[in-house]
């Protein structure tokens, strides 16, 4: 699939050895693939489709192909049109390596976080605009994305994310949490296994960028997981336990 920028980025494991892959329009899908992409992904636009058979010809599920906020991003559905995974993206170069290189377009995989930024290096109209517009609001996090936009943490009442041009112009804010409650940050090895294991298998290339254990009351309420898979960001929430609970595409 091809991004905004003429090059070419490949879908790797879309199906197992054996099996075959039949195109199928967009109005032939599953309806429960329809809503959760205008649900997870509001104003995409579609690429491609396919079937993915059996050598029995029986159907084991479908990939789909769209491009959101100028990127591509592939997904894995069931038989049943059900959300299986975000498929793991790569450049020519790197499919038959580690899956980036230096300079890549996803050169954030080697854990370095580039795209995170000091809440002290932000430009001032950035800060100007948030402390103007949210004054009872802490900034608590901040990262950059591909387009230059912003991505700022929040909390207030709740927790938020905000989004903003790199001229400070509003884009979309977010309420994460609904509730006045206390939070901590975690790492990743401090989340629960079972959200370290959905994560890997739902996101396959991800990449951790942050997260937060959420209390009320001094309870553990849940944990909200901030990543980068394939150059598009995602808010993953989990409950007390770690399971999951939602996701949420933030830019």
């Amino acid at each position: 699939m091809a991004s905004s920028g003429n090059d070419t980025i490949y879908a790797v494991n879309i199906c197992h050895p054996g099996d075959l892959a039949d195109t199928v329009a967009a109005s032939a899908l599953p309806d429960t693939i329809s809503k959760y992409l205008t649900n997870n992904y509001t104003g995409y636009t579609f690429k491609r489709a396919y079937k993915i058979l059996t050598r029995s010809k029986t159907l084991e599920g479908y990939i789909v192909t769209i491009t959101f906020n100028s990127n591509p991003i592939g997904l894995a559905f069931d038989a049943n049109g059900i959300f299986v995974r975000v498929l793991e993206q790569r450049e020519q170069p790197d499919l038959n390596g580690k899956g980036w290189h230096e300079g890549g377009r996803f050169g954030n995989r080697d854990d370095h976080h580039p795209d995170t930024v000091a809440i002290s290096a932000l430009p001032a109209v950035i800060t100007t605009y948030f402390s103007t517009n949210y004054p009872d609001d802490t900034l608590k996090h901040a990262l950059t994305n591909r387009d230059s936009s912003y991505l700022l943490i929040s909390t207030d009442d709740g927790i938020f994310a905000t989004l903003l041009t790199k001229t400070g112009t509003l884009i979309k804010r977010v309420q994460l949490y609904p509730h006045v409650v206390t939070h901590a940050t975690l790492t990743q090895a401090e989340l629960p296994a079972t959200a370290s294991a959905y994560l890997t298998t739902t996101y396959p290339a991800y990449v951790f960028d942050t997260a937060y254990v959420i209390k009320l009351n001094g309870n553990v309420e849940g944990y909200l997981v901030f990543i980068d898979d394939n150059t598009t960001k995602y808010l993953v929430g989990f409950d007390a336990s770690g399971k999951f609970v939602r996701s949420m595409v933030i830019r």
